[in-house]
């Protein structure tokens, strides 16, 4: 084994010391990128994977610098403004990528996205 191959062992075995621990984070993440759109909370996602939440919310915090309801948030952003990019109304964008309601879906897509969902549209459409 070349002294390369020696090294990238020891700093995965230093950051990935565990390997259920990473299967559960990564079963979690997969979890979350197939079902963003549903009502997904951490009570459901820690007993998912027989695990407590505080637990599962310092692993997936430690394998990828999110929380899984940041991650989530994210996932939804994408989904929504790849809708609004498709011209789909903003209420049905809205329930589309999992949110709530109207005001606080635009009012969160706007404090992350920099502009709204009606100007994002706008914007997306005339960049076509």
């Amino acid at each position: 084994m070349s002294f390369y191959q020696t090294e990238i062992n020891r700093i995965k075995d230093i950051c990935y010391s565990n390997d259920q621990q990473l299967a559960t984070v990564i079963a979690i993440r997969n979890f979350i990128d197939q079902h963003f759109d549903g009502e997904l909370n951490l009570d459901l996602l820690a007993h998912m994977r027989f695990t407590s939440r505080f637990h599962l919310l310092r692993l997936f915090k430690k394998y990828y610098g999110l929380t899984p309801k940041q991650y989530l948030t994210i996932k939804r952003l994408e989904a929504a403004k790849k809708c609004l990019r498709e011209g789909m109304p903003i209420a049905d964008t809205c329930y589309r990528a999992g949110f709530d309601t109207p005001s606080s879906f635009s009012t969160l897509f706007k404090s992350k996205i920099g502009v709204s969902p009606i100007e994002f549209q706008k914007r997306a459409t005339f960049a076509k």
